[in-house]
């Protein structure tokens, strides 16, 4: 079977997780990368063994005309990439956030489903193996009806007078940042989990004073199924684990027959009632990002296109993401529980 030919756009930070992620997956070649510095782009695709680098998106796609592009810019060219893509009808996988607001993310999904064309975000954090491994057991009834979880996050990278510099940079201007950065990750892993939210309860906060945006944070879901959940979440004090980039926080998930731990270190347990805690075995990657999960995201994505089927994570279902993640905002500024509507 050929291959299914690819694209890039963009070289940044977290860009060498989406290269390493498509060097891996057999049934893809990446034909070409597309960056405002040629001299990065070049560095880039011969780190990759890329043979061809564009400064002009629109130039790269009518020469290469891949089936595919992954976007991997920053949120503000997100529509006008997604537009070129979707009139050349090129599916697409592109890296959160969607948009800068909720209306430019909702136009660039009406615009791309208008021109038939799929779009992927690239929201990784569900494919987390631990999530993944997590959802399986609930699946199979291993704690019985989920009833309550709580994830607590202590990234530790924060706090610092230069915090974020090196890595991320932009961070620190951003005028909203736990929840839409890293918060979103975790909205979407819950509803994985649990299903669609139904109301939100959240209290944020700034505690790095030389940063715009909000760096902790407290937020209650209520889901429609039931179930409750809480993400207890701060960049600004340290984990007491080696890496806290690795699970990004520790979590307890409960069920009317017992509860499952998730540790820092990627362990997990599960534990009946009456019972003790118990290990339970399964094989988290060490590789790429986070449990590899770019990589799982990326081979999702593939495999949809493969089987003609949507994405988990297509457009119209990481709106519903941000419909939660307005009403997050919503409930800080007004200091009251907000439904998701």
């Amino acid at each position: 079977m050929a291959k299914l030919r690819g694209v890039t756009v963009g070289t940044g930070y977290f860009s060498k997780f989406h290269y390493d992620g498509w060097s891996r997956i057999p049934e893809v070649e990446i034909a070409a990368v597309c960056n405002r510095s040629l001299e990065k782009g070049r560095s880039v695709a011969s780190e990759w063994g890329i043979k061809r680098v564009y400064a002009d998106f629109a130039e790269m796609l009518d020469r290469e005309k891949p089936d595919f592009v992954d976007i991997i810019t920053p949120p503000e060219t997100h529509l006008e990439y997604c537009r070129i893509a979707a009139d050349r009808k090129v599916e697409i996988i592109c890296q959160k956030a969607l948009a800068p607001t909720k209306t430019e993310a909702r136009e660039l999904v009406a615009y791309v489903e208008k021109a038939g064309v799929r779009v992927s975000v690239h929201e990784n954090f569900r494919f987390q193996p631990w999530h993944r491994e997590i959802k399986r057991l609930l699946d199979a009834d291993a704690i019985g009806e989920l009833h309550t979880f709580n994830f607590r996050m202590r990234m530790g990278d924060g706090w610092q007078p230069d915090a974020y510099l090196e890595r991320q940079p932009y961070f620190r201007t951003m005028p909203q940042l736990l929840i839409f950065e890293t918060g979103v990750h975790f909205i979407d892993t819950f509803r994985y989990l649990a299903g669609d939210v139904s109301r939100v309860y959240a209290q944020l906060r700034k505690l790095n004073r030389d940063i715009r945006g909000e760096d902790c944070g407290f937020v209650a879901f209520e889901f429609k199924g039931g179930p409750v959940g809480y993400y207890d979440a701060n960049r600004y004090n340290e984990s007491n684990c080696k890496e806290p980039r690795y699970t990004f926080g520790d979590f307890l998930v409960e069920g009317r027959k017992g509860c499952i731990r998730l540790y820092g270190d990627g362990r997990m347990t599960v534990q009946k009632l009456g019972g003790t805690e118990q290990e339970h075995a399964y094989h988290p990657s060490r590789n790429g990002f986070a449990g590899d999960c770019a990589h799982a995201a990326q081979k999702h994505f593939i495999q949809s296109i493969l089987a003609g089927v949507p994405s988990e994570t297509d457009g119209p279902a990481y709106l519903r993401n941000l419909d939660v993640q307005e009403a997050i905002y919503r409930s800080a500024e007004t200091r009251v529980p907000v439904d998701v509507t």
